[in-house]
């Protein structure tokens, strides 16, 4: 099955997601920000991904209301920065998000990064904001198995998600098998790779079989894994490109191609060594 736009993955604790959504990392505060997620929310995206540290979440905020779309129909996600993890202190970074947002609640709230040390209480603010209902959904970003593991040893309620770096260089095969046991949802950040898979020749050879861009296969390469993808780009015709993945499908032997493309390579920081 191909699918659509609008298609969604049901967290564990029965909130629905959209598997496709926009990135804004890097995307520059004001009318840059505002005319991709107006773009995006006008291709039929639904789910936006920004973050404390983007500087860009008013922007976000702005662009939503300007869209005319209803706010329950568009899924947000932002996350706690490094500087205010910690309990007292993600209470208040919420509290700063949503203002800056423009909103009452938040679909998805994440961990940035495991600070070490950290993370634990952050998460047990984050509990306190789900339960009481200011956010749908609460997750993490950029954990490995041992901190997955140390957090769901005192978590009250377990993750719904985990946004990793994640691409055909990168498949993460046994992080992706630990999620799947304990029902978190896996999401791929740099799900393209930063652009540097797009020269890959198994990648352009069956894009050339399905007429479609490097870009497109490797989104739906993703897809057909389950996992969910925020694409990032504020160029109108590349998040156009990018949606429009929901008429082919890969085969078995072109995924297991792709599949096969592995190297365990990362582009971007390494959660062990970064400096949190």
């Amino acid at each position: 099955m191909t699918g659509s736009i609008r298609d969604t993955i049901t967290l564990h604790n029965g909130v629905k997601m959209p598997q496709f959504g926009l990135g804004v990392y890097l995307a520059e505060a004001g009318q840059t920000t505002v005319n991709a997620v107006k773009k995006a929310l006008e291709v039929g995206y639904r789910s936006i991904d920004t973050a404390a540290i983007y500087k860009n979440e008013q922007s976000v905020g702005q662009a939503i209301k300007e869209s005319g779309i209803k706010r329950e129909d568009i899924f947000v996600t932002s996350k706690v920065w490094n500087d205010d993890q910690g309990y007292e202190s993600t209470l208040k970074a919420f509290e700063d998000s949503l203002e800056r947002l423009g909103f009452d609640y938040l679909d998805l709230y994440l961990i940035h990064w495991p600070v070490k040390g950290k993370y634990v209480e952050t998460w047990k603010a984050m509990e306190k904001l789900y339960e009481e209902g200011k956010v749908r959904a609460i997750g993490v970003s950029n954990f490995h198995i041992h901190h997955l593991e140390e957090l769901l040893s005192e978590a009250k309620h377990k993750p719904v998600v985990n946004q990793i770096e994640l691409h055909p260089f990168l498949a993460q095969e046994e992080i992706r098998a630990f999620c799947k046991k304990h029902e978190i949802a896996v999401e791929a950040w740099s799900p393209i790779g930063r652009g540097k898979l797009l020269d890959e020749p198994t990648i352009h050879h069956i894009a050339s079989k399905h007429n479609k861009t490097a870009a497109q296969v490797i989104l739906r390469w993703h897809i057909q894994h389950n996992i969910i993808v925020i694409p990032k780009s504020v160029t109108p015709s590349r998040i156009e490109e990018n949606a429009n993945i929901f008429d082919f499908e890969l085969s078995q032997e072109e995924m297991q191609q792709i599949d096969a493309l592995n190297r365990n390579e990362r582009f971007g920081s390494n959660p062990e060594k970064y400096d949190v």
